[in-house]
């Protein structure tokens, strides 16, 4: 039972984590006029990510100090994912 809780939030991680890599990719081509920001995959892809990412990132963002020109949340949190899954992997290692 323990096994299918961690292998379920370590997916939830990895699925997060994949989101912000992808809302960064998108992000970076649009502000370097790679792709076009009137281009509707890319637009409606971008604007999912926010849509489900916001309400993760904003504390993180209140939380942190002003950076204007650089956000660094997306950072934290890729970090902090990372940390709950290495702990949730062991303490279930342990705990078989």
């Amino acid at each position: 039972m323990i096994a299918i809780l961690v292998g379920v939030l370590s997916l939830l991680t990895q699925v997060i984590i994949m989101l912000v890599i992808v809302q960064f990719v998108v992000g970076l081509l649009f502000a370097f006029n790679v792709i076009n920001p009137h281009n509707e995959f890319a637009g409606a892809l971008y604007r999912t990510c926010n849509m489900l990412l916001d309400p993760i990132l904003r504390p993180i963002q209140k939380i942190m100090p002003d950076t204007r020109p650089l956000d660094l949340s997306p950072m934290v949190l890729i970090i902090g994912l990372s940390i709950l899954q290495n702990v949730l992997v062991r303490a279930a290692n342990q705990a078989m």
